[in-house]
């Protein structure tokens, strides 16, 4: 597991613990707030990421950043747009391209659930000063960047079970 004994092996052997249950809490918690707005899960994601892009995507945008096919992103804004999170428009340079604009009146409306949901979430960085706070931010930097390598892998099929490592 990377651990190499003593109490760094042990840190590193409680540190993927705790991930694990970091993930799935946060897995489970996007599903139930996937519930509540009555979105798939992946659907709530996209309408998070989308809110931190600088104005309209394409579709193909969209699937780079969620990992999906270009078909079934095509399938996301579809429900995206039936739920009123977002319209397609022509983009003005190129009437050939289509983007994809969030509806601001929604995404406020997401913005307000999210601070609701997270009012207490800066709390948990009380007793960290700003050299903790750089780490942990470091870290899901890096995490993010390992975690979508991953997600490539699986997607590639470049994935092998340990035991077909042995073989």
């Amino acid at each position: 597991m990377g651990g190499d004994g003593g109490a760094r092996g042990r840190l590193l052997e409680e540190l993927a613990d705790v991930s694990r249950r970091y993930m799935a809490s946060y897995a489970l918690f996007n599903q139930a707030l996937a519930d509540h707005v009555g979105l798939h899960p992946t659907d709530v994601q996209c309408v998070n990421l989308l809110s931190l892009e600088n104005g309209p995507v394409t579709t193909g945008r969209i699937a780079e950043m969620t990992g999906l096919t270009t078909g079934s992103a095509t399938r996301l804004v579809d429900r995206l747009e039936k739920a009123g999170y977002v319209v397609r428009e022509r983009d003005v340079v190129d009437r050939r391209r289509v983007l994809v604009a969030t509806v601001p009146e929604k995404i406020a409306e997401f913005g307000r659930m999210w601070e609701w949901l997270g009012a207490g979430w800066y709390g948990l960085f009380d007793g960290l000063d700003e050299d903790g706070i750089a780490l942990i931010i470091g870290h899901m930097r890096r995490t993010v960047d390992f975690s979508a390598e991953q997600v490539a892998r699986l997607r590639s099929g470049d994935f092998q079970e340990a035991s077909d490592d042995a073989s």
